[in-house]
């Protein structure tokens, strides 16, 4: 009898999807919102389609909204009960936290056979988070947030050394006026690498590096993936903080630029969790499971992104996309392949996040033009 009872329980509890089954079936929408530049995105939405198509016999319509993940995070909260979106996909771990804490994320009940392939964190000496202990997001792929130059620009009209730390992008001062950026509040990949910044070298030294690369900084730009376009377009000669895949891109594209990851930059695993009260729960569900299979994974690697399973490296044919992305990350093919350098505090970014935006605000936006005078 309490054998009988034993397997009844599992099998209410797989009906339920509480230890990770693959929803029975799923709507015929999803809707995303996401940082993640269509370049990688609409990919994966098109992918998905596709995968959905052939699992669940169900032709999905999609449709895909380009956030940044702070202007996104705060959609959220204002949709309250009655959010426009199924998903929130990309950005700075801390975000989702808070997001689930408040209690505007859902668990998203993915396989399994799936999340155990993930580990449960990476890097040294303090170990980055990749999968939420509790069940609100997950890890989908690998992307350091870093600095992109113009090497033409550089190397040609400047005649100085690419930078090869953070360090190196205040101690030139031809470099003053050549770096573009995006506010912390407005970008998870600036938020995530000021607080790197914030956290190596403490709060009052921090800052004041982060005020003079205020001081060296040309422009402002609206959001993330404008940095490494301007820095591709010959406006500027260095990008701070920049999502890798959107360096890649312009790469891609044919743009006279490189990537560099300084030592200790964040990793971002790509996060990705479910909204409260979302209209297609179970269409988002799938969405998650299809970027942990190997045919999502693979798609991440065919854009420049590293996959979030240690047994998948970024490898292709001579030519290739994947290989090309290697030649671009200096012969990175993994990144759990010897030792990643994380200071990043997850605990400490999430306690003062909205302390560090308003300091920025306060002390660095507000005063661009004193500082450029002072520096």
């Amino acid at each position: 009898m309490k054998r009988l009872l034993g397997l009844t329980l599992v099998v209410i509890l797989m009906a339920s999807g509480t230890i990770g089954a693959a929803p029975a079936k799923i709507e015929a929408e999803f809707n995303l919102i996401t940082p993640v530049a269509s370049f990688v995105s609409v990919a994966a939405l098109d992918a998905f389609k596709v995968w959905a198509k052939a699992k669940y016999g169900i032709d999905v319509k999609t449709n895909y909204t380009a956030k940044g993940t702070q202007l996104a995070a705060g959609l959220i909260r204002e949709w309250g009960n009655n959010p426009q979106a199924d998903v929130l996909w990309g950005g700075e771990t801390v975000i989702y936290d808070l997001l689930a804490s408040d209690g505007f994320l859902i668990k998203h009940e993915a396989p399994k056979a799936l999340l155990d392939r993930i580990p449960n964190q990476m890097g040294a000496p303090k170990p980055m988070p990749l999968k939420d202990p509790k069940g609100f997001w997950t890890s989908t792929a690998l992307e350091p947030y870093g600095i992109v130059y113009n090497e033409g620009l550089i190397t040609r009209r400047l005649r100085v050394q690419p930078p090869k730390t953070w360090e190196d992008l205040l101690t030139n001062p031809k470099f003053k006026g050549q770096i573009a950026q995006c506010t912390p509040d407005n970008s998870s990949s600036s938020h995530a690498t000021y607080e790197v910044i914030l956290q190596k070298l403490g709060w009052e030294k921090g800052w004041q590096w982060l005020e003079k690369l205020g001081g060296y900084t040309g422009q402002f730009v609206a959001k993330s993936g404008d940095v490494p376009g301007v820095v591709a377009k010959g406006e500027y000669a260095l990008g701070f903080a920049v999502p890798s895949y959107m360096a890649f891109e312009n790469f891609l594209n044919g743009s006279d630029i490189k990537f560099i990851a300084p030592p200790g930059s964040y990793v971002t695993p790509e996060p990705i969790g479910i909204i409260k009260n979302c209209k297609n729960p179970n269409a988002a569900k799938a969405f998650i499971e299809f970027l942990l299979t190997d045919e999502g994974q693979r798609l991440f690697i065919d854009r420049g992104l590293f996959p979030v399973v240690p047994t998948m490296r970024v490898e292709g044919a001579p030519g290739s996309t994947a290989e090309l992305a290697v030649q671009f990350y200096g012969g990175r093919r993994s990144y759990f392949e010897g030792t990643v350098e994380n200071t990043y505090d997850n605990a400490l970014s999430a306690g003062r996040e909205s302390e560090v935006n308003k300091y920025f605000r306060d002390n660095i936006f507000s005063r661009l033009a004193e500082l450029k005078a002072k520096y």
